[in-house]
């Protein structure tokens, strides 16, 4: 059983702490994503269970063994790099092959796993090449083979797409989510992209500053964020947020700008109250143009200040009580900026953060 288990996990360089007692159980055959952005700990923390990094306090397992101790080559698992360290001299079938030889494993166990390897990742045709003569597409495959030979107990990928163009890094997480299926094993996935995140994860880890925001599955972090980060760092384009009072049984959003206080969200906050309202732009759209749900509703009059149009939606720039928000149309048509519009607000969907704190007030 390749469960990963770490429990208040600290990372010092020096008198600096980058990872501040974290606690992480991944299940057997999970595939977790460590999500945030450059210099939250996420790769700190995936090198420490690779045991390239010594932790400073705290307890690293795998499987039922506490790996603290070992070094990287007896923890059975496997890393794939960014940069994909592979050998350039060597044709893909050596590269795939070298760490196994290495191993001192048998030349037919060597073939039978290269083989294996080669099929599941369609790698056939390029085993005379050298990394030189592959795409980068190519070489990221190569590099997962070569993880894949070895039958780990656990995969940790660092940023394995970060050097791909756009259509290439989406081929790729199909790749990679396909690989997950065919070759079961638990899988710990590094990133900086939260698309990435949402995509391959069964659940994502959102980290900030050497501390753990939130862990869930996608639609949990997407729909139920805590905070006002874990709202703005999941979901594209980001969760407007706008600063607010409660006052009566509604949102005072400044001006005359007032939106009732969502029925689901009435029972945890109190007049006076300083909060942040965040709405997602797919639940502010124009009339007509918006995704029909039943539910609780509001509408606002405002001012396009600008458009652009995605093909099958448009985002559109709009302003409410001088805060800049972004709304979405859906079957779109052209939009002019300075037109008025009136946008309806999905009241089922938006989030109440209290000012202070920045927790999402159904927290208490």
């Amino acid at each position: 059983m390749a469960e990963i288990k770490l429990e208040s996990v600290v990372k010092n360089y020096g008198r600096l702490e980058v990872v501040h007692g974290i606690d992480l159980n991944i299940a057997h055959n999970e595939f977790v994503v460590l999500v945030g952005p450059s210099g939250c700990g996420k790769s700190t923390t995936l090198r420490m269970i690779a045991g390239l990094e010594e932790i400073t306090d705290g307890t690293i397992s795998i499987g039922q063994q506490v790996v603290n101790d070992l070094p990287p080559r007896k923890r059975n698992i496997s890393m794939v790099f960014q940069n994909y360290a592979l050998y350039p001299h060597m044709s893909v079938r050596d590269n795939l092959g070298f760490g196994l030889k290495i191993a001192k494993q048998s030349d037919a166990v060597v073939r039978e796993r290269v083989t294996e390897a080669a099929e599941i990742l369609g790698l056939e045709d390029l085993m005379d090449r050298t990394p030189a003569e592959l795409s980068g597409g190519q070489r990221q495959r190569v590099a997962m083979g070569r993880a894949i030979v070895r039958h780990p107990e656990a995969f940790l990928f660092d940023e394995p797409l970060s050097n791909l163009d756009a259509k290439l890094r989406v081929q790729m997480r199909t790749e990679i989510k396909k690989l997950h299926n065919k070759v079961k094993t638990t899988v710990v996935y590094v990133t900086h992209d939260q698309v990435e995140a949402m995509t391959l994860a069964d659940r994502i880890v959102v980290m900030k500053d050497g501390w753990i925001e939130q862990v869930g599955t996608p639609m949990e972090v997407f729909n139920h964020p805590v905070n006002t980060f874990v709202a703005s760092f999941i979901g594209s384009p980001p969760m407007n947020l706008l600063p607010a009072t409660v006052d009566g049984g509604e949102v005072v959003l400044g001006g005359s700008t007032r939106l009732p206080v969502p029925t689901r969200l009435a029972g945890h906050v109190t007049d006076g109250q300083k909060v942040i309202l965040g709405m997602r732009p797919d639940d502010l759209t124009p009339e007509g143009h918006g995704i029909v749900e039943s539910g609780q509703t509001a509408s606002v009059r405002l001012t396009v200040d600008l458009a652009e149009l995605l093909g099958t939606e448009t985002i559109l720039y709009t302003q409410i009580s001088g805060q800049e928000v972004l709304g979405k149309m859906f079957d779109p048509r052209e939009v002019m900026p300075g037109e008025s519009m009136t946008f309806n607000i999905s009241l089922d969907k938006v989030h109440l953060f209290d000012a202070e704190t920045r927790k999402s007030v159904r927290l208490g």
